[in-house]
C-alpha cells in the first residue's frame, strides 16, 4: 500500500531513539476534521496507562489523532505513566492545535520501562511535519516490535453510487491471544458512522477475527482496538442496507488482519484453522478450538510435522466442553485422520502429513453432538519463539 485513501486522514512514523535498533517507534494518525470514535480494549486486570487514559477519553465518542509508540509498554509504571501518558497526548495536540482530549494514546514494548518522554517530546514535531497520505507505511512500521512484516489492508466500498474506505493497520507476532482485542490496531474510515454504530460492529468484528487467534495464550496489558469515522467522504451509513454492508467490509479488514497476525506469529512457519463443527453449542465449541490452539504439545506436533491426532483429542477432552469421544472424527484439510475417535491407519496418516508440510491448512473436528460451531487461527509453536523470547529485553 502506498497513499492513505480515507480522505481527510494523513498519517506518520518517525524515529525517536525510544528503540535499541534504531528503527521507526513514534506513529501518528491525524484526522483534518473530528471524528466519531470507537474502541475495545484488554480485560487483563493489568492494564498500561495509555489503556487506561483511553478508557476515559473514549467515552466522548470523538477523536481526532492517534499517537502511538513502541519500544515501552509504558505499563506497571505507576502515577509517572498516567502522567507520562496524557502528556505524550499533550504533545501531539499541541502540534497539532487541537485538543488534548481529542488524542488517544497506544503503547507497545517492554512492560515495566518507563516511557522516555524527553525523546517522544523532541520527536512531535518531524512527526507532525511528516503527516502524509503515503505515511501510513511509515506508521505501521513505527509500531512494530518483534513483527517481522507490516500489517495494512485496505478495501472500498460504495454506497448509493459514492466510494468510501476503510483501512486498517496492526501490529502484534507475540503476547497474542486477545481478549476483546490484539496488541494494538488502528482503523480509519471516511464514512459517516455514529459512535455507537461503530462500536457496536467493532466488537462484533473483534469476536469474528482477533478473539479468534492465538499465538502464545498470552493476553497482553496493552490489548487495544480503535476505529475513526470523519464522515469526509460524504456517504452515510444511517440504512439498515448500508450498515449491514459497512459491517462486511468491516469484518473484512479485521479477518485479514488478524491472520496476518498469526501468520507473522514469533518464529512461526504455520497459519492453522482449528475449526469445530458439531458442538452441542457455540460456547463448547469455542472452548474446544481454543484449547487446541493454545496446546504446546499441538502447535509443536505442527511445527514438527507430526500427524499426532492423540494430542488434538486429548486437548478437546480437557476443554471442559460437552464432548463423546468415541464419536468424533477429525480431518486435515480433506484427509479423514480419525473415525468415530479412532485412526483412520497408516494410509490416512502419509496422507496427513503431505497436508501438516503445508504453509496453511485446516484442522476439522466434527463433534456429531449437535450443529453449533466455531474457529480459532493459530499457529505452529517453533524452537525460533523460545529463541526470540528468551531474550527480548536485549
Amino acid at each position: 500500500m502506498e497513499n492513505l485513501q480515507c480522505k481527510g486522514f494523513t498519517a506518520s512514523g518517525v524515529i525517536s531513539g525510544l528503540k535499541k535498533n534504531g528503527r521507526k517507534d513514534l506513529g501518528l494518525i491525524y484526522s483534518e476534521v473530528p471524528a466519531n470514535v470507537a474502541g475495545v480494549f484488554t480485560r487483563n486486570k493489568v492494564q498500561a496507562a495509555p489503556v487506561i487514559l483511553d478508557r476515559q477519553r473514549i467515552k466522548s465518542g470523538i477523536c481526532q489523532a492517534f499517537i502511538a509508540n513502541s519500544g515501552s509498554a509504558n505499563c506497571c509504571t505507576g502515577d509517572q505513566g498516567m502522567k507520562d501518558a496524557v502528556s505524550e497526548a499533550g504533545f501531539a495536540a499541541s502540534g497539532l492545535n487541537i485538543a488534548e482530549e481529542l488524542v488517544l494514546v497506544a503503547s507497545t514494548g517492554v512492560i515495566g520501562k518507563p516511557l522516555e518522554l524527553d525523546k517522544i517530546k523532541t520527536a512531535v514535531p518531524s512527526l507532525v511535519k511528516s503527516l502524509s497520505t503515503a505515511g501510513i507505511n511509515d506508521f505501521t512500521q513505527a509500531i512494530m516490535t518483534t513483527d517481522t512484516v507490516p500489517k495494512i489492508v485496505s478495501v472500498k466500498g460504495d454506497i448509493g453510487g459514492c466510494n468510501f474506505y476503510i483501512t486498517g493497520v496492526a501490529k502484534g507476532a507475540g503476547m497474542i491471544c486477545p481478549d476483546m482485542a490484539t496488541m494494538l490496531c488502528f482503523i480509519i474510515t471516511d464514512v459517516k458512522a455514529d459512535s455507537d454504530f461503530l462500536k457496536e460492529s467493532l466488537i462484533s468484528s473483534t469476536d469474528k477475527s482477533f478473539n479468534r487467534i492465538t499465538i502464545d495464550g498470552d493476553t497482553s496489558t496493552n490489548d487495544t482496538v480503535l476505529i475513526m469515522a470523519n464522515g469526509m467522504s460524504g456517504v452515510d451509513t444511517k440504512s439498515v442496507a448500508g450498515k449491514e454492508y459497512f459491517r462486511i467490509l468491516l469484518d473484512e479488514v479485521m479477518i485479514k488482519l488478524a491472520k496476518m497476525v498469526v501468520k507473522d506469529g514469533e518464529g512461526a512457519t504455520k497459519l492453522v484453522d482449528i475449526v469445530v463443527n458439531g458442538a452441542a453449542s457455540e460456547s463448547d465449541a469455542k472452548k474446544i478450538a481454543s484449547v487446541i490452539a493454545n496446546s504446546n504439545l499441538v502447535k509443536t506436533a505442527l511445527f514438527g510435522e507430526d500427524a499426532n491426532w492423540g494430542r488434538i483429542l486429548a486437548a478437546a477432552g480437557r476443554a471442559g466442553a460437552a464432548i463423546e469421544p468415541d464419536s468424533v472424527d477429525i480431518y486435515f484439510d480433506n484427509v479423514l485422520m480419525v473415525k468415530n475417535g479412532s485412526g483412520c491407519g497408516d494410509d490416512a496418516e502419509a496422507e496427513a502429513t503431505k497436508i501438516l508440510k503445508k504453509p496453511e491448512f485446516t484442522i476439522k473436528l466434527d463433534l456429531k453432538l449437535g450443529n453449533a460451531k466455531a474457529s480459532v487461527f493459530t499457529c505452529d509453536f517453533s524452537i525460533d519463539y523460545v529463541k526470540i523470547n528468551a531474550d527480548y529485553r536485549s
